[in-house]
């Protein structure tokens, strides 16, 4: 069995940590491979890689095609203000690059594609004090999020009308041991902050990057992709991927100084950015995909701590 991965990034990554080990064969694709992010992750298993881009349609069929792919795991993608740098080269990335794999999946006989999308589907302007369940309507006007409904109101018309097998994943924001070329502003925070607590010294943060966040670890991720790619097709096929928990920022802050005791935390003024009110509910991933987080925030931060010093 061959799965293709589009992106080598922190979650593509994951999931393939554990496909390995069931003897998967795997095919990368990713228009700027990084190898060494690629062996820090993997070692030095044997596993395909293409540099090529998803707005390459042709490229992207002949990859299934040679490779005789049969799954799908569909990461790649520009993240948060990425998007809005350049509004129609992040459209084009995000939106025309998830319609191409959705073509090559229907031309080439793909049985499932695995899309990683987002709690940032939601319309937080909507945000109340209960839960967002997976039928919260999704589209706040902002590039980033908006990208990402689109890409899966793309993939739910293909799957309606050509019949391959459609999961969709939306996952808090993941942290975990990464390059964040493609934007996670908020794994990307956590891991400088771990990294100054582990040398000692000062990380200053500006306001507008305080956030109260729902977060996910890496490998609590990846096993959900793993799940979904591996059971037979459950009943409902769209998952929040998640702890079901709204981490305040100063108390993310506490239990690093906590865990790292050298670290120094200083707060850039200025103004700040509109903080998640309402946690994911996770309960349909228990029942149909069999999967509950297994790191809290504490017990991820021990493992990223170790996960940082091997490095």
């Amino acid at each position: 069995m061959t799965t293709l991965i589009t992106g080598i990034g922190l979650v593509g990554t994951s999931f393939a940590q554990l496909a390995l080990k069931r003897g998967e064969r795997l095919v990368f694709f990713d228009f700027q491979p990084r190898g060494e992010f690629l062996r820090r992750k993997l070692g030095e298993a044997q596993v395909t890689v293409l540099q090529k881009d998803v707005r390459d349609l042709p490229a992207l069929i002949q990859a299934m095609k040679e490779h005789q792919v049969d799954t799908v795991v569909h990461t790649a993608g520009l993240i948060g203000a990425r998007v809005a740098e350049s509004l129609y080269t992040g459209l084009q990335i995000n939106v025309m690059g998830t319609i191409n794999v959705a073509e090559a999946v229907r031309l080439t006989g793909v049985k499932r594609l695995i899309h990683i999308s987002t709690f940032g589907t939601y319309d937080r302007r909507r945000e109340g004090s209960t839960p967002i369940d997976e039928d919260f309507p999704r589209g706040e006007g902002a590039p980033y999020g908006n990208s990402k409904v689109a890409k899966e109101l793309m993939l739910e018309a293909y799957q309606r009308l050509f019949g391959f097998e459609l999961i969709v994943l939306r996952l808090a924001n993941v942290y975990g041991l990464g390059h964040f070329w493609a934007g996670s502003s908020g794994g990307e925070i956590i891991q400088n902050l771990l990294q100054k607590g582990l040398n000692g010294g000062m990380i200053r943060i500006p306001h507008e990057q305080t956030r109260d966040f729902e977060y996910v670890y890496f490998k609590d991720a990846g096993r959900a992709i793993e799940l979904a790619a591996t059971i037979p097709m459950p009943a409902k096929t769209i998952f929040n991927i998640g702890t079901g928990v709204v981490t305040k920022f100063d108390d993310l802050i506490a239990l690093a100084k906590r865990l790292l005791p050298k670290l120094e935390v200083e707060i850039i003024p200025g103004k700040p950015s509109r903080s998640l009110k309402q946690p994911l509910v996770i309960s349909r991933a228990k029942e149909f995909l069999g999967w509950e987080p297994l790191f809290s925030m504490e017990t991820g931060f021990k493992d990223y701590i170790k996960d940082l010093q091997a490095t």
